[in-house]
């Protein structure tokens, strides 16, 4: 019978810290671009200005609720800020078949 997948299997956890400083990195990005400091990011979606901080850096996972309301303050589509980014910034998308990473 198989088993489900190990939360505390080191590749998996691995993976899990590299999304969240994606989210963060992007969720930066956007509100830089946008002129927002971090205490107004955090009024308009919501959340507390250190959740906002710990986010940002890659510490603090969010709930989608919480995603959807910051990308929505950021004027962005929620998939914007999973978006992952190679070295010259352009946009990837992973093909549904779970193929490598393809330029958008």
């Amino acid at each position: 019978m198989p088993t489900r997948p190990s939360q505390n299997d080191p590749e998996r956890v691995s993976a899990w810290a590299a999304h969240r400083r994606t989210v963060g990195d992007n969720i930066r990005r956007l509100r830089i671009s946008c002129g927002l400091t971090q205490e107004a990011l955090a009024l308009q979606s919501g959340v507390t200005r250190n959740v906002l901080l710990a986010v940002e850096h890659g510490r603090r996972g969010l709930l989608y609720e919480r995603l959807f309301d910051i990308a929505d303050a950021l004027g962005v589509p929620a998939s914007r800020l999973l978006d992952s980014h190679n070295e010259s910034g352009e946009g990837l998308r992973t093909a549904d078949s779970g193929d490598s990473a393809q330029p958008l």
